[in-house]
């Protein structure tokens, strides 16, 4: 079966990110992709210039409309910009009973910079989180999403992982990019097991999407493993390939695109 993965995001016009990423992610990994708009961006690889929020009754409507005549088998969360935002799409994937849900909390840029107002973090927490089949925050996203301050070592992350839980998600995915180590290590936990997921750390600086790429790649595996830490594996797996063959694509001056197409793909 060829399963239909969902994504609810922002619309990014360098490809890097946001839909365009999740649904490169999809297709590589072997799934058809729908997608609800919830963001326009004026983006590119070393700058975001604009942003349009599409009303929450007209997400909502894109969400009624798909479901009425699609079957989905798993569903990604983006970057939601507003509280109502992150109510209405939670509202509605409930009404549909969605399946395999994987929350990405995109919270805080890679400079730091706070991108949810904190009444849309509280949305996230309380309505998205809870649904969640898996919830992947990278180290700063958890420290928002718990009140709690950012761990610094893989000790941290670890006592990190109970109040990730207590939000709700059946499991949790703790990326471990931003420790700064000469690797770059996960955790998986889902209450009864916490799995150290390893990488090797890559040297490039086109890692433009990494996190939605990560995420949307669960979210196509889902539906294939009855295990939720086997997708998250070969979701891992393969995004450590797209980092590593990121610097055969030259696409802007900035931090470029993941190579979502690196094992299809011949130079």
């Amino acid at each position: 079966m060829i399963h239909n993965i969902l994504t609810i995001a922002g619309s990014d016009p360098s490809g890097g990110a946001g839909i365009q990423a999740d649904l490169k992610s999809f297709a590589a990994l072997g799934a058809y992709g729908c997608a609800v708009l919830s963001a326009l961006t004026a983006q590119n690889t070393r700058r975001v210039d604009g942003v349009h929020l599409v009303p929450p009754e007209f997400v909502a409507q894109q969400i009624d409309t798909l479901f009425a005549d699609v079957r989905i088998d798993a569903v990604k969360v983006g970057m939601v910009a507003t509280a109502e935002l992150a109510t209405v799409i939670a509202d509605r994937l409930q009404v549909h009973g969605a399946q395999n849900l994987v929350v990405d909390p995109v919270m805080v840029a890679k400079g730091g910079d706070r991108l949810l107002a904190e009444e849309a973090v509280g949305a996230v927490r309380t309505r998205l989180a809870p649904i969640a089949a898996v919830l992947t925050p990278n180290l700063p996203e958890a420290a928002v999403l718990t009140g709690l301050p950012e761990p610094r070592d893989l000790a941290g992350m670890r006592g990190l992982l109970p109040a990730l839980l207590a939000l709700g998600p059946k499991a949790v995915v703790l990326k471990g990019g931003h420790l700064g180590t000469e690797d770059a290590p996960d955790l998986f936990a889902d209450g009864e097991r916490v799995v150290e997921l390893p990488a090797r750390r890559i040297a490039t600086r086109n890692t433009h999407g990494t996190g939605c790429s990560y995420s949307s790649a669960i979210a196509a595996l889902l539906p294939r493993h009855q295990d939720k830490l086997e997708a998250v594996r070969a979701a891992k797996a393969w995004l450590t390939g797209a980092i590593a063959n990121a610097d055969r694509l030259e696409v802007g001056h900035g931090h470029g695109p993941i190579h979502h197409f690196h094992a299809l793909w011949t130079d």
